[in-house]
Formats: structure tokens, C-alpha cells, sequence
């Protein structure tokens, strides 16, 4: 049978070397030899360049590699379908969201999707959004929770909600009480931000440019609750999605005047994806959050 031979030329391509492929698949390294030379013969081409220290697949290996590839994720997704409840007393759920949504989504989303299905396995993780497509696109998950742009043309949107970004503040931030906040006062202010990688930096520093605003960024994090925790313990503002701020007595979330473009809250599938029972449960849950 074709398959284990070919997760085998696909682990060596990967790990550039039968050693480090074989000890990945755990498997003996002299039967992984074998069975790719096998396939070689089979096929009556060379598939690995053997004339390196590093393996590297051959013209025609890497164009046999690119369709084993695509035609192991169909059956693994064919596998998967075997497998899948449809009445969700039992199997597994892989997610990913951005970490923009740690502090007020994901938590509850994944705590309610546990309450209705306790006997699904939820895989969980917190990634930028270009690793989301590139997650989807190689079947590493099963849904992802972004914003309705895309860069992968493989990658279906489904909108669920706009979400707006607001000035949010702690209680020592002289604006606290304030109903609105004009971006022109926020030049040569300080604030906290995300570093410049994140998605939602970059329509914020488009936005203050154009409205020739120049704020001083004091600070600079990689993560939501790091730039929340300062802004709660300082007099520095920051731009975060008004949500974030609707739980929490100790942030206030003030509309900008004028306002920021909203950002809209998506479903990101691969287009060609196998839904579960648990992925189609996981959509109409997100469907319905408020």
C-alpha cells in the first residue's frame, strides 16, 4: 500500500535525512530506506537527491510530494469523517483564534462549547493570522477565528461580526469618564501598543497617520494581557476592541471621533475542508455569541 511509503518520502523531504525521519515516525530507519526505494522503483524516477548531505527531493520528487500532500489530507480528513459523531457524545475539535480575542472570547466560547459537548476533545491554540491560514491550508486545524481579510485564495470567510477599536483606558487615565475622545488630542500622547508584527497594529498606525497623529508609543507588547495589565496600573492609553472593556469595571473603552474603521470577526476555513459534527457545532455557537 502507497501510504506508508509515502508518509515516509514526505518525513525525509521534511527532515532532510532517513536518520532524523525515521526517529520522527518512529520507525527503523533501514525499513524507511527501503520502502521510499520501493517507491522509486515503482515509479521508475529518482525522488531524492542522495548526492548531499542533506536529501533533498528531486524536480520530480517535489512535484509527487506537492500531490501526496494534498491527497494525505483528504484521507486523513476521510478519516476523521469515519470517525466523527454526528450526535457529539465524543470526538475532536482543533481552533485557533488570534490573540486579540484571549481576554474576552476565547475563554468563554471554549468554556460554552464544553458545557453543551463535554465529550469533545478541544484543541486550542493562540496564533497570528497569516499561521491561521497557513494552519488551515496544511489541515493542522479545523477552524480558525480572524478577520475577514485573507491572504490564502484556499481560505473560506465567514463573517460573523464588525468590532470596532476604541481608546481604552484605566481608571488613572485622565479621560476616564469621558463619552468620546477626539484622535487629534492623542498626539504626542503616550500609549501602550502592540508591536508593529501584529494584524491590528498596522490599521491603527494607518489611521493615526492619517489624521496626522503623532502619539508617543511608551510601550510595546506582544501580548493582550500585558498591554490590559498596564493600562489598568498606569495613565497610558491604548486602542483595543471596544469588547475587551465591557466586562471589566476597571477599563473604560471611548469611542474615537472620528472613528476607527471596524474590523470584522470571521470564521476562516479551508474551502475543500471536511466540516465535522464538532466544527458545524463550533460555527453555529460562534454564529449566535453575543
Amino acid at each position: 500500500m502507497v501510504l506508508r511509503p509515502a508518509r515516509y518520502l514526505i518525513a525525509v523531504a521534511d527532515h532532510g535525512s532517513f536518520t532524523r525521519a525515521a526517529a520522527a515516525l518512529h520507525v527503523s530507519q533501514p525499513a524507511m530506506s527501503q520502502q521510499v526505494k520501493q517507491l522509486e522503483e515503482s515509479l521508475g524516477v529518482k525522488l531524492l537527491d542522495r548526492s548531499h548531505a542533506r536529501l533533498k527531493p528531486t524536480d520530480a520528487g517535489r512535484i509527487y510530494i506537492e500531490h501526496l500532500r494534498r491527497a494525505l489530507q483528504s484521507i486523513d480528513a476521510a478519516g476523521r469523517a469515519v470517525h466523527d459523531v454526528e450526535n457529539l457524545a465524543e470526538g475532536t475539535l482543533r481552533i485557533a483564534f488570534l490573540p486579540l480575542f484571549t481576554p474576552y472570547l476565547v475563554g468563554p466560547v471554549v468554556a460554552e462549547f464544553y458545557r453543551r459537548y463535554p465529550g469533545v476533545t478541544l484543541s486550542v491554540e493562540i496564533l497570528a493570522q497569516a499561521r491561521i491560514e497557513a494552519a488551515l491550508a496544511d489541515d493542522q486545524i479545523d477552524v480558525g477565528v480572524g478577520f475577514s481579510t485573507v491572504e490564502l485564495d484556499s481560505i473560506t470567510v465567514e463573517p460573523l461580526r464588525d468590532e470596532e477599536l476604541h481608546l481604552v483606558v484605566g481608571k488613572k487615565h485622565p479621560a476616564f469618564s469621558r463619552k468620546t475622545y477626539p484622535v487629534k488630542a492623542l498626539d504626542r500622547t503616550d500609549l501602550a501598543l502592540f508591536t508593529p508584527a501584529f494584524i491590528t497594529r498596522v490599521p491603527i498606525d494607518l489611521f493615526l497617520r492619517e489624521h496626522s497623529v503623532h502619539p508617543r508609543i511608551a510601550v510595546e507588547a506582544n501580548s493582550v494581557d500585558s498591554i490590559v495589565a498596564v493600562v489598568k496600573d498606569s495613565s497610558l492609553a491604548t486602542i483595543l476592541p471596544a469588547s475587551i472593556a465591557r466586562h471589566d469595571d476597571h477599563l473604560r473603552a471611548i469611542p474615537l471621533t472620528p472613528a476607527m474603521a471596524p474590523r470584522t470577526v470571521s470564521i476562516l476555513l479551508r474551502a475543500d475542508s471536511y466540516l465535522s459534527a464538532a466544527t458545524r457545532a463550533f460555527q453555529e455557537l460562534m454564529r449566535n455569541w453575543k
